[in-house]
């Protein structure tokens, strides 16, 4: 279980980071294309501000969202905001979120997030530390991935490798990080997982191996994995998260 106090703190020094960048930017500057397509730096800080609040409703035994169709439109909505609001909304719902976060809870418990995904309440914290790291970078402001915590950075990794593994859509994967160490993911059984960092690399069908900012930037959709090799194979398309 991931330790939710010290996430939060984790989160809160994130948003700092977030909001010092936002607040150089101005009005023309917000408007402008961000990284994500089709969004705008707005869009980018309405939906962080927004996702606060539906991690707030996520904690507190709420759906995550109305639905799909009002995300979106809540989004769409507050993108075209001056900066000003943008960055009052984006104080004011980090700070609903931490009061959340602070409120007696059985972190042990399961939640329900959007899509009808299913975690423990312990791990909102970590989500929560990825939506804002993650679009921070999306802003495009000169915040990159290799600008992340190397903590931040593995367990995203560790996040992601989790998530697409025994996916349809992917075969047999070894993620092999500049550091040595080795997560298998995609088509991959309990034997597979069980052999070793050797044993990976000798029951999978294709090794994606680089630094650990290109393969987060990768399996986060954020690069094209250009900078990664694939041994055994080419590097595979990943599914949307």
């Amino acid at each position: 279980m991931n330790d939710h106090v010290r996430d939060l703190a984790s989160v809160r020094d994130a948003t700092d980071r977030l909001l010092a960048a936002a607040a150089a930017l101005n009005n023309v500057s917000t408007a402008e294309p961000s990284r994500l397509p089709g969004w705008t730096r707005g869009h980018v800080l309405a939906h962080v501000a927004r996702n606060a609040d539906a991690l707030v409703n996520v904690l507190a035994g709420r759906p995550m969202y109305v639905s799909g169709d009002a995300r979106d439109a809540d989004i769409e909505r507050d993108a075209p905001r001056p900066l000003d609001v943008q960055l009052a909304d984006l104080r004011a719902s980090a700070a609903r979120f931490q009061e959340e976060g602070a409120a007696p809870a059985d972190w042990s418990r399961t939640v329900e997030l959007r899509n009808g995904v299913k975690d423990s309440a312990a791990n909102v914290p970590f989500r929560r530390w990825i939506e804002v790291e993650l679009h921070h970078v999306d802003l495009g402001v000169g915040y990159e991935l290799e600008d992340l915590s190397a903590e931040f950075t593995q367990r995203e990794i560790d996040f992601l490798a989790h998530r697409f593994r025994n996916h349809p859509a992917l075969p047999a994967l070894a993620i092999r990080q500049d550091d040595g160490r080795v997560l298998a993911t995609g088509a991959v059984d309990d034997v597979t997982l069980e052999q070793g960092r050797e044993g990976y690399e000798r029951t999978v069908d294709v090794t994606v191996s680089g630094r650990q900012a290109d393969l987060l930037g990768w399996l986060a959709g954020r690069r094209d994995g250009a900078a990664l090799t694939a041994d055994g194979g080419s590097l595979p398309a990943l599914p949307p998260l």
